[in-house]
């Protein structure tokens, strides 16, 4: 009887039992009799299975076993049998619904071995019982040996077919797959990177019968073949057949000296060499190795043995061939023999310009820009260095060395600016250099027409700017009249011209410095109307164009004084009442207020006598400030006091001293 129905019989044994109870305890023990068979039939695992299949052999005792529970399962068992049947691990209980047993291992003997799973639910009833097959092999199959090959292999012989003798003894319990091979230049190498061998590295998969295996390819030189037998386990023979293959299927590594890296100015010594690391390239007669070169297609220079050599002279672009032969005949000279197309050469292209570039400078300077220094080159072969090439220049006569100018090369030209504005007054001779990419190098001091390349200086006209410069004083929050004019050669006016306008403002101004472009009118003026801010420098100014010079106005300095405004709380003042409250601000427009306040000095006076302090204050950052002041001296009664908010220099303030107006206070 379940537990259920055992709880349900006691409470209807009690003084409350009723038909009701007694009819559920009927019903209770009908399902305690009823349900154990029902339900065991469904507690069984569902898809038993063993990782790496159950009808696969493995080389490890260890095993892996998952399957799904049904619903109701709250323990599991588990026993392992051996191949004959008998219990090699009784009956072990997982006391939950287990749905895996990850380590199941079975003894080190070889063998089919059999796992029994079965299910238990809440109240102890046990499903039917799955099984699964474990089959662990790791026994090694004998050593196989692949038949060595003789001589060198040569190109024509791959694919190369390996034959491979069958494994000794007995054979493991789980068989033979196949064989396992591998090709490197190690004699101490391996067919399976690990322990065993995985699938693909099985090449042979046919059983111990499938012996026989073509290689497609094969490196130059020294290989080693290696062979294992492996189990269906995937277990190799515990010794590697190894035997050697000597391939020589390519024709000789050539290398050819002597090729410059770009243009070469001078004739060309080109010496190729031929190696051959198998079969050689040991000098044997005219049927013998040789090598050569090949000039633009020409007829070949041969020389028996590993090298030969060749001067190529001509200026131009060369295409050059270069191949050997060796011992067994393999030759990369691009011929077709018996239906085989042997490979191509090698090629390599040089480039010889034995000739400097032409050089002049240009017939006239330009009107437009007269100070732009000219001049033309071009070379047959090569063509110019980009990266080299100079424009220079001296006094005519002088016998100084020339001294460089910026220059740049593009298209064929050398071009350079001569600031001859910077230099006095007189005639200058020029000279240019020109480099091919060879490094041939030609000098002019001509131009095109063949005259001397001279040039008097300055070339640039003159350019003055005319302003009123000196001192200003400007109110606070007034805009200020900038003008001048612009002439050229002092007397012409200068048309049309963009002039800049530049204010440098005291320090503690923001922006520091603002600049304003203006064009002059027919007559050469111009003029603007500066914003309103704070004390400045004002200087104006011309760039230089191609055909005149720049220049530079006076300076005009404008202060702009400070802005104090004052108010009182009254105009009336009684002696010992209350306090009289003075407020005020500092106008900071285009300044930055500092960071520890504008200093503001209250000062005061009777009508006709100077102004006295009687208090110093700062604002706050936004420049206000306020001072209560009580009137307390009887000597103030009857007296009419103005008092004012003085602004005094202050570092990192760009404004000049001032004053408030005065606000007048009667003391009574």
């Amino acid at each position: 009887m379940s537990r259920q129905a055992v709880a349900s019989a006691t409470r209807c044994g009690t003084k409350r039992a009723t038909k009701r109870c007694t009819s559920a305890v009927v019903l209770a023990l009908a399902a305690a009799l009823v349900w154990p068979a029902a339900a065991g039939a469904s507690l069984q695992p569902v898809g038993l299975q063993v990782d790496g299949g159950e009808d696969n052999w493995q080389p490890r005792q260890m095993f892996a076993l998952s399957w799904s529970n049904p619903p109701g399962v709250a323990a599991v068992h588990y026993r392992l049998l051996s191949p004959s049947g008998q219990v090699l691990i009784a009956d072990t209980t997982l006391p939950w619904a287990a749905d895996a047993i990850e380590h199941l291992s079975v003894p080190p003997t070889p063998g089919a071995y059999t796992a029994e799973v079965w299910l238990e639910d809440s109240k102890g009833a046990s499903g039917p019982t799955a099984s699964a097959t474990l089959r662990f092999d790791d026994a090694h199959p004998g050593a196989v040996e692949p038949l060595p090959s003789p001589g060198w292999i040569g190109r024509s012989a791959f694919p190369y077919t390996v034959h491979l003798s069958h494994p000794s003894g007995p054979q493991p319990l789980s068989g033979v797959r196949g064989y396992a091979v591998s090709t490197d230049s190690s004699p101490a190498g391996r067919p399976c990177t690990g322990t065993t061998c995985a699938g693909a590295e099985v090449d042979l998969q046919g059983g111990i019968a499938v012996d026989a295996l073509a290689i497609a390819e094969l490196p130059e030189g020294l290989n080693y073949l290696h062979a294992v037998a492996v189990s269906g386990a995937g277990v190799p023979s515990a010794a590697v057949g190894t035997t050697p293959l000597r391939v020589d299927k390519t024709a000789p590594l050539t290398q050819i000296e002597g090729l410059p890296s770009g243009w070469s100015k001078e004739p060309l010594k080109l010496t190729a060499t031929a190696n051959d690391s198998a079969s050689g390239m040991a000098a044997a007669g005219a049927h013998g190795p040789f090598t050569a070169i090949r000039v633009d297609g020409g007829t070949p220079i041969t020389a028996a043995g590993g090298s030969v050599t060749t001067t190529v002279i001509d200026s131009g672009v060369h295409t050059i061939s270069y191949y050997g032969r060796d011992a067994v005949g393999n030759v990369a000279d691009g011929a077709s023999i018996n239906g085989r197309q042997n490979p191509l050469p090698a090629t390599a292209v040089v480039k010889v310009d034995r000739e400097p570039p032409r050089l002049a400078f240009a017939v006239a300077q330009r009107a437009q820009d007269p100070e732009l220094i000219e001049a033309h080159a071009e070379d047959r072969y090569s063509g110019l260095d980009p990266d080299r090439g100079s424009i220079t220049v001296r006094r005519a006569g002088a016998g100084e060395r020339f001294a460089a100018l910026p220059t740049q090369v593009t298209n064929g030209a050398l071009r350079a600016h001569w600031d001859s504005s910077a230099y006095p007054a007189g005639e200058y001779e020029f000279r240019a250099s020109a480099y091919d990419a060879a490094g041939n190098t030609a000098v002019s001091l001509q131009r095109a027409d063949g005259s001397a390349m001279r040039l008097p200086g300055p070339l640039k006209v003159p350019v003055k700017l005319v302003t009123k410069g000196g001192q200003r004083t400007v109110r606070y929050g007034r805009g200020i009249w900038f003008a001048g004019r612009a002439l050229a050669a002092r007397r012409t006016p200068l048309a049309r011209v963009s002039v800049k306008v530049i204010e440098r403002f005291a320090p503690g101004s923001v922006p520091a410095e603002r600049v304003s472009i203006v064009r002059t009118d027919a007559g050469g003026g111009f003029g603007i109307r500066l914003a309103p801010g704070p004390s400045r420098e004002v200087v104006a100014a011309i760039a230089p164009t191609a055909t005149t010079r720049a220049a530079s106005s006076r300076a005009t300095n404008m202060t702009v004084n400070s802005h104090v405004a004052l108010r009182a709380s009254a105009t009336v003042a009684r002696i010992g009442g209350t306090p009289l409250v003075f407020r005020g601000r500092v106008a900071s427009r285009g300044a930055a207020m500092p960071a520890e306040g504008k200093v503001v000095q209250l000062q005061f006076r009777l009508p006709g006598l100077p102004w006295s302090e009687f208090r110093s204050v700062r604002t706050g950052l936004d420049g206000r400030f306020r001072y209560a002041y009580r009137f307390s001296d009887d000597d103030s009664r009857g007296a009419r006091f103005q008092f004012r908010a003085y602004a005094p220099a202050q570092a990192g303030w760009p404004f000049e001293p001032a004053g408030s107006l005065p606000v007048s206070v009667l003391g009574v």
